[in-house]
């Protein structure tokens, strides 16, 4: 009977113990706003796709495996939230969802992101979080009017370039995944204000970082200053300038590459005058080697002679520990200030016993 409701506009069902939902909800033709999270639906009846007027519609926090094709039908839906379920694909007729604005698909199990996803043109708010995607369609950069696009804690091992058509994407958050490197294309989305690529496997960033304004670049997870001074370098295997700051994986030297070892060595000697608790458990377990060139004076070790390193430092800690070192400067120079003037007393001692 609750189809008879034909003015019906909200329907709030939210947080309840529902585990079926009737078909007849399709004939809620003036419904805007349908929210049926908090329940333990299984699935959606294919009449949703008959609510031409219905804005919102919140599934979140069901057991969804699928959605319904006929969803489709929605064509004025603006906010879709289908967080929490157990989707592993969006149907292919969600791009058919122009006035779709927000959509949120995050802690699913979704191993693909349909290629219709483009076609949702008036898409600002995209949020795949906690999900198993290895990548991410080329369609993306159609999304023109993306603004925040947020796909952390997945399996992503790449971006696809046209992520840089996105012009309009203003936060891009891809925290915990298994990148290698960040596509140059990045840059074109001009507007790109905050970028999260911290728990990646990124060995550089592309330099055409640079030409942005960013306000904030994570890059670890301890970081509490956002923004940190690059050097420029140069891929060893493509030849590609890019950039590289402290937090970056440091590479073991080259044979012949004479000019890290000397960063190397002082960063060495400065970690070993340091105690172990400024440094975090992640850090310790990190450690690298460090082939040193051949010693001419003993020419009959021949063997390869290693040295352990832990990871370079947070900016945070070298400030904690350049200020114990020059604590412990301090308390040599007073300890010498006070062995000179022992000294001083001791020779006018002899010379006043020489006197008498």
């Amino acid at each position: 009977s609750l189809a008879q409701l034909q003015r019906l506009e909200e329907l709030d069902l939210g947080n309840n113990e529902l585990y079926h939902l009737p078909e007849t909800i399709g004939a809620l033709f003036n419904l805007k706003d349908l929210w049926l999270d908090g329940n333990q639906l299984a699935e959606i009846p294919q009449e949703v796709g008959n609510l031409k007027n219905l804005l919102c519609l919140d599934v979140s926090e069901n057991k969804l495996e699928c959605l319904p094709e006929e969803i489709s039908g929605l064509t004025s839906l603006t906010d879709l939230l289908v967080s929490q379920n157990l989707l592993q694909v969006l149907p292919d007729g969600i791009g058919k969802l122009r006035r779709l604005s927000i959509l949120k698909v995050d802690q699913n199990k979704l191993i693909q992101l349909t290629d219709s996803i483009g076609d949702c043109e008036s898409l600002t708010e995209l949020v795949l979080t906690e999900n198993q995607l290895q990548s991410l369609p080329k369609s993306i950069g159609k999304l023109k009017k993306l603004n925040n696009l947020n796909a952390d804690r997945n399996k992503l091992i790449s971006l696809p370039k046209e992520i840089g058509g996105c012009c309009s994407l203003n936060v891009f958050s891809v925290r915990d995944n298994r990148l290698s490197r960040i596509p140059s294309e990045i840059s074109q989305a001009t507007e790109l204000h905050v970028l999260d690529v911290a728990g990646n496997r990124l060995m550089y960033l592309p330099l055409s970082l640079t030409t942005l304004k960013l306000k904030a670049l994570w890059l670890s997870d301890n970081q509490s200053q956002p923004l940190l001074t690059f050097q420029t370098d140069t891929d060893p295997e493509t030849g590609e300038k890019i950039l590289t700051c402290v937090l970056l994986p440091q590479m073991p030297s080259e044979p012949g590459c004479q000019d890290n070892l000397p960063r190397c060595g002082a960063l060495e000697s400065l970690v070993n005058e340091m105690s172990d608790e400024t440094w975090n458990e992640r850090a310790v377990n990190r450690v690298s080697a460090i082939r040193f060139l051949e010693d001419e004076k003993d020419e009959e070790d021949n063997e390869m002679r290693t040295l352990l390193r832990r990871a370079t430092p947070h900016p945070g800690e070298l400030k904690n520990m350049k200020k114990t070192v020059e604590n412990l400067r301090n308390d040599m120079n007073a300890a010498k200030g006070l062995d000179s003037n022992k000294n001083e007393v001791n020779n006018a001692i002899d010379r006043v016993t020489t006197s008498v």
